[in-house]
């Protein structure tokens, strides 16, 4: 039978909710840490927004102008959740246009403006959620809005068959809970595993991979996912981190000119081949 990437997520939270989820480190070293519940408790938040603050119906468009970040990935699984469906941004160009909703950090705002969209949402994607600060007419707040909106939801009957993600094609659920499954089982993920994602703090959403595969492998095996930038903080920050956050796995970091990953010097975990 086939699945959606909110029946992987919701399997994960109801099996253990008090786990970490991501941990989460910011341009500054600023560390976040969410369990399942917490995250869930953002996932349910964020989709009673989509549905009874910006209208969202299955099958609309939710366009991300957001860099990987622990907010970028609720919006994925409150897009799934409701059955809208998510699509990526591409860095530095203009957004697709006529969505329904549109989410951008501040920078990408005015583009966000320009695309149309019927609704547009900005983040100040702040370790401890502050709002934005200048909030241009036109644009609802995240990080405001948000807590308004109620802490559960239940995920939509979403037909797995459905288009869940936009790329640079179009994924269905059904793909994308397929895609995750494969990927955990070849990169032999699991729940004692802690899986590290490096992506620098300008990282687009396209990193997570053309299926979110970065996201939805971890979701499947029930590996905590640790994000943190690498170039930018150097290899003894690195590994400290990663000694700090017992990290076992790193997965899906280009790297050198032959497209083989590149990590510090003596790294104490095991490395898979990036997507």
């Amino acid at each position: 039978m086939s699945e959606t990437p909110a029946q992987l997520w919701r399997a994960l939270v109801s099996e253990d909710p008090s786990r970490p989820f991501v941990t989460s480190y910011d341009a500054s070293g600023g560390r976040v840490e969410l369990s399942r519940a917490t995250f869930d408790n953002w996932v349910s938040k964020t989709a009673n927004m989509l549905v009874d603050g910006l209208g969202a119906q299955p099958d609309d468009r939710v366009v991300l102008a957001l860099p990987v970040h622990w907010q970028s990935l609720v919006w994925l699984v409150s897009c799934w959740s409701v059955g809208a469906v998510a699509e990526f941004a591409p860095p530095g160009a203009d957004l697709p246009e006529g969505a329904q909703v549109a989410v951008a950090d501040a920078d990408r705002l005015e583009a966000a403006l320009d695309s149309g969209a019927e609704e547009v949402v900005g983040t100040s994607l702040h370790p401890l959620g502050l709002p934005l600060a200048e909030v241009p007419p036109m644009v609802l707040d995240y990080s405001v809005e948000v807590r308004g909106h109620g802490d559960h939801f239940s995920p939509y009957p979403v037909d797995p068959g459905a288009p869940a993600l936009r790329g640079s094609g179009v994924r269905t659920g059904a793909e994308l809970a397929a895609g995750g499954r494969r990927w955990a089982e070849r990169w032999k993920l699991g729940a004692e595993d802690r899986v590290a994602l490096f992506a620098e703090p300008d990282a687009p959403l396209t990193r997570l991979g053309e299926g979110a595969e970065l996201l939805l492998a971890p979701v499947a095996a029930g590996s905590p996912v640790v994000l943190t930038p690498l170039a930018s903080v150097g290899p003894e920050e690195v590994l400290r981190r990663t000694g700090m956050e017992k990290v076992t796995v790193a997965v899906g970091v280009d790297g050198g000119s032959d497209g083989a990953p590149v990590f510090p010097a003596g790294s104490p975990f095991r490395t898979v081949e990036p997507i």
